[in-house]
């Protein structure tokens, strides 16, 4: 027998006696509000598509904070159906919440923003959610009240079912990628006080500043730990506040290059020869090398008359202690591409500080300690020596920070 609407209505509605009336209520949870407006700030845009009843979500997203104007479209399943691809491309540039939504609907939209060039997360716990969460950038399922076909679809699995977690994840992501930069530019920017030597005793009759050992001894020895600090700095202060970044924007960059080349490094290089020329130049020795130097006038209190090969030991170990010296600055410049270790906090990072007492303590025995000394064709310079060195640090890190606030002056 079949029987319509009318016909049930018609037959059993009827002598009715009211007993009582029963409402359902899911609220969002306290955390919710907050991870939208951090998303927000993030310049993350939340779509609610939901099977829903569309003043149910209108509700809903308007308890959350996810609504800005007073009227948002409400489109459910069947208007979506009856929407063309260009329609409904207008309606994604405006506020809209989708309700009413079967499977292949939330299929579709996912596809249309993908489309628009838009990097798409879909959250889901059922089964009609499967095939969105399949074909988003990132599936994201809940791990507690989700159904094992969402999981299996899913990229990633929310093990307490936390939105908040979401937005966690993602400043996280931005950190990482963030630190992998900073690691990069810091090692980047040791590679030119290294290399330029070479091209200088390539050019000039200049003797090599810096040996093969000491660059081995540089990158891995003290270079090692201040950069594995680098890379579990924790998120900068204002890293939700950024836009997200181009879906194909590399690691590795013109800026990121040119800061660690052009820059940093090459601070690094013109301290590191300064240091090398000037042990040179006080110890009588810089005008075997470079005659027009003779006609400055030589102090004599520093060094005892010495000879070419004695001066160029002490002026080789100068040079590779000012690289290391130089990446201790750096070390606090790679911090962040934007900001200052004021705003970072300077001790906030006790990794990298005991980084940087390891890589000045592999300094001091690869000089002080006569064995050590032999291999790397060191020798024990004055103590006094060490107050200019350290400086380098100082003087990298200034210029560092008056580049940072030039740049922040113009955005």
């Amino acid at each position: 027998m079949k029987l319509c609407g009318d016909a049930i209505a018609h037959k059993t509605e009827r002598d009715l006696v009211f007993v009582g009336l029963m409402a359902m209520m899911d609220p969002p949870r306290d955390e919710v509000a907050t991870a939208v407006e951090e998303c927000a700030t993030a310049g993350i845009e939340i779509i609610m598509i939901t099977g829903d009843y569309g003043l149910t979500a209108e509700s809903l997203a308007r308890r959350v904070g996810m609504l800005s104007t007073p009227n948002p479209r409400i489109i459910s399943g069947q208007d979506l159906d009856a929407l063309t691809e260009s329609e409904l491309a207008k309606a994604l540039d405006q506020e809209v919440l989708f309700a009413r939504m079967a499977p292949e609907h939330k299929l579709r939209l996912v596809s249309a923003y993908q489309s628009r060039g838009e990097v798409v997360a879909v959250t889901g716990d059922g089964v009609n959610d499967a095939p969105a969460l399949r074909k988003a950038d990132v599936g994201i399922a809940m791990g507690i009240v989700g159904t094992d076909v969402a999981k299996e679809a899913a990229d990633i699995i929310l093990t307490n079912d936390n939105f908040g977690a979401i937005v966690s994840a993602i400043e996280e992501g931005r950190a990482i990628f963030d630190n992998i930069r900073k690691f990069i530019t810091y090692i980047f920017s040791s590679n030119v006080p290294e290399l330029v030597p070479f091209i200088v005793t390539a050019i000039f009759p200049i003797p090599l500043a810096l040996t093969v050992r000491q660059i081995l001894a540089v990158d891995l020895g003290t270079d090692l730990m201040p950069a594995l600090g680098l890379g579990v700095e924790r998120p900068e202060p204002e890293i939700m506040s950024k836009p997200p970044r181009p879906k194909n924007r590399p690691v590795i960059d013109k800026g990121l290059l040119w800061r660690s080349f052009g820059w940093l490094g090459l601070i690094e290089a013109v301290l590191c020869f300064f240091g090398f020329f000037l042990v040179l130049y006080v110890s009588g020795n810089l005008g075997v090398f470079v005659p027009f130097s003779s006609v400055w006038p030589i102090p004599s209190v520093l060094f005892a008359p010495m000879s070419i090969y004695a001066a160029y030991i002490i002026a080789n170990t100068v040079y590779h202690a000012g690289v290391v010296t130089c990446q201790v600055g750096n070390a606090f410049a790679c911090r962040t591409e934007t900001a200052h270790n004021t705003e970072m906090g300077w001790f906030s990072n006790k990794y990298l500080w005991i980084g940087i007492g390891i890589e000045l303590f592999i300094i001091f025995i690869l000089i002080y300690i006569p064995f050590l000394a032999g291999i790397f064709n060191h020798v024990r310079i004055p103590f006094y020596f060490w107050p200019g060195l350290l400086s380098y640090a100082i003087i990298l890190y200034s210029l560092e920070w008056i580049r940072k606030s030039f740049a922040r002056r113009i955005k």
